[in-house]
C-alpha cells in the first residue's frame, strides 16, 4: 500500500497526469472506470482562481465517484498560491498538488510552472507557503530541471520533502525539452534510492505499455507510475498495465463495440458537464484517438468532428460499430496512440 498523507493508494498505483484542455471532469470518469487509481484536475491559475474567473472556478469540479482526486494550482507569488490554496480547501478534494513542471511558454517565462525551475530558493518559499495555508496533504509534479546544465531534481525532492509535501510526481525530462526526446528516469529512480526520501516518488514520461510500466517499476523503483498522452482516446491501458503486472499476461485490446461505448459515454458526460455546444465541440479531439488502428475509418472521422447534435453522433457511432463489428485489433496501445507533440501535459 502506499500511502499520501491520509490517503491509501494501492501497490504501484497508477495516476492520470493532469493535462490542460484533456483532464476534465468526463475524461477523468473514463479512466477511473478503467483503472486510474490517482487522478488530478487541469491545473489551475493560482490567479484567476482569486480573480473568481469563470474557467478557473470551473475546473475546481469534482465528483464523489473520482476519489481519491487532487486538484491542481499553479503561480509564482507565494500570497497568490497562499489565497488559492485556501479556496481550494472548501471544495474538499483529497489532496492539492503544485504545479512546478508546465513548460509552456505562457506559464514558464512567467515565473511559474517549470519556470520556478530556476529559482530553488522561491519553489521551497510557494511550497511552504501552500503546505501552511491548507489541511490538504500538499504534492508536487515538476521535472528532472530547466535545462541539461540544472537537472537538480535530487535537491529539489530533498528540499520539498522537507517543507512538508507528502509526495513528489517527477516527469524524466527537462523544461528546454518540453516533450522531445525519450525521458530519462535514471535520476527518478536517484531520488526514488535516496535513504534520505521517505516520501513516495511517481515517475511520468513515456509509459505507454504494460512492459514499459513494469520494467520501469523494476529498474527504478518508484512507488507508481504517472500516465499522460497515452490514455488519450485509450483509457483501458490503466487496467492493461495492472493485469500485466499482476499475471505477465496480456489483457485482450478492446472490441470495436468497446471504444465505441466509452466514447459515447466519454461525449455524454462531455455534454453533461459542459453544455451540448460546448460538449460536442470539445469532445471532437478525442475521436481520432478513440478510432485510431480501424482501416478507412477516416470518411466517419471526419463526420464526427462537424455534426452538432448528440442524435446524430449517436447515429454515427452505430454506423461504425456495425460496419466494423467483429474487427480484430491486435496493435498495443502505443500503436494505436495518436501523440502530439503539442499536448499541453503538465
Amino acid at each position: 500500500m502506499v500511502k499520501i498523507g491520509n490517503i491509501s493508494l494501492p501497490d504501484f498505483p497508477l495516476l492520470l497526469a493532469p493535462m490542460e484542455d484533456v483532464s476534465d471532469p468526463p475524461f477523468r470518469a473514463v479512466c477511473k472506470e478503467n483503472g486510474a487509481d490517482l487522478m488530478y484536475t487541469e491545473f489551475i491559475s493560482s490567479e484567476g482562481l482569486i480573480r473568481d474567473a469563470i474557467k478557473s472556478r470551473k475546473k475546481l469540479d469534482i465528483f464523489d465517484y473520482e476519489r481519491p482526486v487532487g486538484i491542481q494550482i499553479f503561480g509564482g507569488d507565494e500570497e497568490s498560491l497562499s489565497l488559492a490554496a485556501k479556496i481550494v480547501d472548501v471544495t474538499q478534494p483529497d489532496l492539492l498538488d503544485i504545479n512546478f513542471g508546465c513548460p509552456v511558454k505562457k506559464v514558464a517565462l512567467k515565473g511559474a510552472g517549470a519556470g520556478v525551475l530556476k529559482d530553488l530558493d522561491l519553489m521551497v518559499r510557494l511550497t511552504s507557503a501552500v503546505v501552511k495555508s491548507t489541511s490538504l496533504p500538499v504534492t508536487v509534479k515538476t521535472r528532472l530541471g530547466w535545462d541539461d546544465n540544472t537537472r537538480n531534481i535530487e535537491e529539489v525532492a530533498e528540499r520539498l520533502q522537507d517543507v512538508g509535501i507528502k509526495a513528489l510526481a517527477i516527469h524524466g525530462r527537462t523544461r528546454t525539452q518540453m516533450y522531445k526526446g525519450e525521458a530519462d528516469w535514471t535520476l527518478i529512480g536517484k531520488v526514488k534510492n535516496n535513504p534520505r526520501i521517505q516520501i513516495p516518488i511517481f515517475g511520468n514520461g513515456d509509459i505507454d505499455s504494460p512492459e514499459k510500466a513494469l520494467e520501469y517499476k523494476n529498474r527504478y523503483g518508484v512507488d507508481g507510475v504517472m500516465i499522460g498522452r497515452a490514455a488519450i482516446g485509450y483509457p483501458w491501458i490503466f487496467n492493461e498495465i495492472k493485469h500485466f503486472v499482476q499475471t505477465g499476461e496480456h489483457l485482450p485490446p478492446p472490441t470495436i463495440e468497446q471504444r465505441v461505448e466509452v466514447c459515447r459515454k466519454h461525449l455524454y458526460k462531455s455534454v453533461e458537464w459542459k453544455n451540448p455546444v460546448v460538449g460536442i465541440n470539445e469532445m471532437r479531439r478525442h475521436y481520432a484517438n478513440y478510432l485510431k488502428g480501424l482501416p478507412n475509418i477516416k470518411e466517419y472521422r471526419n463526420k464526427l468532428v462537424t455534426l452538432k447534435t448528440v442524435e446524430e453522433i449517436d447515429e454515427v457511432f452505430n454506423e461504425i460499430s456495425t460496419v466494423y463489428a467483429g474487427y480484430a485489433f491486435s496493435k498495443t496501445a502505443i500503436e494505436l496512440i495518436n501523440y502530439h507533440e503539442k499536448c499541453p501535459i503538465n
